[in-house]
């Protein structure tokens, strides 16, 4: 067989989000691309602000010399600096350019820090609901996923996690805002963390590193801001990307940044940077890189976000559905009003309308919603979102 049978493996259990992207695909042909809902991918469709562009264009025309060449393998000296700076005045956080990598997304990002840190064997721990890649990530290098549980509002069970350590778990993996859910960790919750992590270092004779995803922290809601791990815990590394706080995600771009107080933190350093080479990434592209030094801070209209978030919870919530107001991101998570999520997601198919099943990202019994569509997709999807919601009252 010419397939590696891992991959066909993981080729049969792949991501919920691209099947049913596809089914819209189909859905669309059948239909036409007004008559369908599709809530099923996190794209986001809030345009860029104006001065990204304008950016873009001024470092193409500035055509410095070597502008397309080879760099060094942690990224261009002047974006590391730029963005050590501003997370340093942000977060009132010391950091220089000597922590930052620049690298393709966040995606990226992670995978040269699993690269760095896991041997075979090791667990990453991740709270559930999780981003489903994650799993793939850890295989990627000779890890495995342990799942952990979260409480009933999707905040961190502390206990949960604390009894989960152990002698193999090398990693734990947070997500916040958190990708189904939008949930953000507060930080209280991490301070309380940190603690617990330090102690169970102690115990193990050895660090556990605190990994933490944050594509989404800009995008939050009703003056919440999201907590920086780095203060917590000194063993913590963060990954992100500009996909969603400048509406990028087709541009590959995004850093790691490493706690300058980590053990080993400069031998990770060094392991992350070489992985950025020999996993093929072989750099966040030199143009983008360029262009985001100057655009630190900058972020999209995340009142449209917020507008979304509020059309549909408000609608949702009057026909029956149970979910949390996120925080953050924009996603919602609502419970299965059907025992078995994937149940109803197909009902929401019969109403031309695409979701997640829960159970993709860890969480069974629940559903996720991208609202990062256009208002009248909303708009035209709520009368569907009830006639199903009654369906499966009928068939309870």
């Amino acid at each position: 067989m010419a397939v590696a049978k891992k991959m066909i493996q993981f080729m049969e259990s792949s991501s919920w989000i691209r099947k049913m992207f596809e089914e819209g695909a189909r859905l669309k042909a059948i239909h036409g691309n007004e008559n369908v809902y599709d809530f099923s991918l996190g794209n986001p469709n809030v345009p860029p602000p104006p001065v990204v562009n304008e950016r873009i264009l001024e470092v193409i025309q500035k055509n410095v010399p070597g502008m397309h060449s080879y760099m060094p393998n942690a990224g261009l000296l002047e974006t590391r600096t730029a963005v050590a700076q501003y997370l340093a005045q942000e977060h009132d956080f010391p950091l220089t350019a000597d922590w930052i990598i620049a690298t393709c997304g966040a995606a990226g990002a992670l995978n040269i820090i699993l690269k760095a840190l896991l041997d075979s064997g090791d667990e990453v721990l991740v709270p559930a609901p999780y981003f489903v890649e994650y799993g793939f990530y850890a295989d990627n290098h000779g890890g495995s996923l342990k799942v952990v549980p979260t409480k009933s509002d999707f905040t961190l069970d502390l206990q949960a996690i604390e009894n989960a350590i152990g002698p193999e778990t090398k990693v734990l993996l947070i997500n916040s805002p958190n990708n189904p859910s939008g949930q953000i960790y507060s930080a209280s919750s991490l301070q309380q963390l940190g603690a617990m992590l330090n102690r169970k270092g102690a115990e193990l004779g050895r660090p556990v590193y605190l990994v933490s995803d944050e594509p989404y922290r800009k995008i939050v809601y009703d003056g919440v801001s999201v907590p920086c791990i780095l203060k917590y815990y000194p063993h913590s590394i963060m990954a992100t990307s500009y996909s969603k706080d400048l509406s990028l995600p087709g541009e590959r771009i995004g850093f790691a940044a490493v706690n300058p107080a980590a053990d080993q933190g400069k031998e990770i350093m060094g392991a992350m940077t070489l992985a950025n080479r020999i996993l093929g990434f072989v750099n966040a592209p030199a143009l983008m890189q360029r262009a985001i030094s100057s655009l630190q801070g900058v972020c999209v209209d995340v009142g449209a976000y917020a507008r979304k978030r509020d059309m549909l919870v408000t609608a949702l919530k009057s026909f029956g559905y149970e979910l949390i107001n996120p925080p953050g991101a924009f996603y919602l998570f609502p419970r299965s009003p059907l025992p078995d999520d994937v149940d109803f997601v197909k009902l929401l198919q019969e109403e031309n309308i695409l979701t997640v099943p829960g159970s993709g990202f860890g969480g069974p019994g629940y559903f996720r919603i991208a609202y990062c569509v256009a208002d009248e997709t909303i708009e035209r999807s709520l009368p569907g979102f009830e006639r199903a919601i009654k369906k499966a009252e009928s068939m309870r």
